[in-house]
């Protein structure tokens, strides 16, 4: 499988998917996500799902960024259905990372007629401007006005309240993430759809979704050198397999992969 760029989105697909999931990355690192997210996107198609992961520049308009991924998403889909390289009518999934996050949820509260088996949530992040650029005070104390997300972050969540349509979602916060705001988001998700949501916690921090692949090459001969590059490895990508896991198994609850 090889990664292709239709309609602005980055797309992999494997011979036969099983699924389709729209991925949308952090703030700054979204804007290659095939190279920042490679092990992760890569992973889910070798499980059988197509990935579209679409690309978007970090502005503070969040709703101009989301309509923006919205039409890129359904250009790709359009150009992959008429040219038969992927087939309809497959369960699709919205995946998010930090900002990410954002992004979906502002989508599945938007557009009502938007179809999803569900969203996965990594990390959500819903902080103020001042909060997630630390920057971003002095630039708006020098130009004499106040700079801000659109919509904020209470304007956010009164969105998510009472308008998000997806029901099923699974939100994952690691253990050493200053940045994740998954307590909050779990609270209201539950209370719009009681039973739907699943909260998983793991071991790591909020760039374990970037995690890259170490490919470790034996030589023809099996040298100690080799098992200590296979052993260090394995523990430096513990938590990103944690992860690959926990989603395969939400995706999949019957164990079919």
């Amino acid at each position: 499988m090889n990664w292709r760029e239709v309609e602005g989105n980055w797309v992999l697909i494997p011979p036969h998917p099983v699924g389709l999931i729209h991925f949308l990355g952090a703030a700054f690192v979204a804007t290659a996500p095939q190279v920042t997210y490679r092990r992760l996107l890569e992973f889910l198609a070798d499980q059988g799902f197509a990935v579209i992961a679409t690309p978007f520049a970090t502005v503070t308009d969040h709703i101009a960024i989301t309509q923006d991924c919205l039409t890129k998403l359904e250009n790709a889909l359009e150009q992959l259905h008429q040219t038969a390289r992927l087939k309809r009518f497959l369960p699709t999934y919205g995946l998010g990372h930090s900002m990410g996050c954002k992004l979906h949820l502002l989508m599945g509260s938007h557009h009502d007629n938007l179809k999803r088996a569900g969203n996965i949530f990594i990390s959500f992040n819903n902080f103020s401007l001042e909060r997630a650029i630390p920057l971003a005070d002095l630039v708006g104390s020098a130009m004499d006005q106040s700079i801000e997300f659109t919509p904020t972050p209470q304007e956010t969540n009164r969105l998510i309240q009472s308008r998000y349509q997806i029901r099923r979602n699974l939100l994952i916060k690691f253990s050493n993430d200053d940045l994740d705001q998954t307590h909050p988001l779990s609270s209201i998700l539950d209370q719009r759809f009681p039973g739907m949501v699943t909260v998983q916690r793991l071991k790591g921090n909020h760039l374990t979704p970037l995690g890259q692949d170490l490919r470790w090459q034996p030589g023809n001969t099996f040298t100690p050198w080799d098992a200590m590059g296979q052993w260090v490895r394995q523990e430096l990508f513990r938590e990103l397999a944690q992860l690959e896991n926990v989603m395969l198994r939400w995706l999949d609850p019957l164990g079919n992969f």
